[in-house]
């Protein structure tokens, strides 16, 4: 499992992939704290796979709305 640090103004703090997983869809949308978002944001500057799967989670929040685009018409 993938783990990075950030340093914040009370020392370290650590979040794991699966966490990220448990809160992308507030993080994509913008609703989680900002230190929350900067947590986040470092982890997956170093984690690929998370990478990946924020990449994948996109994609099928953008065919999920295309698909409903096409169904209202």
């Amino acid at each position: 499992m993938c783990r990075q640090a950030f340093e914040s103004s009370g020392g370290p703090s650590d979040i794991e992939c699966r966490q990220i997983a448990d809160l992308l869809g507030d993080y994509l949308n913008g609703s989680l704290p900002r230190h929350t978002r900067e947590l986040i944001d470092f982890h997956i500057e170093g984690c690929p796979p998370c990478v990946a799967f924020i990449n994948t989670y996109r994609g099928t929040i953008d065919a999920a709305r295309k698909l409903r685009e096409v169904e209202d018409r």
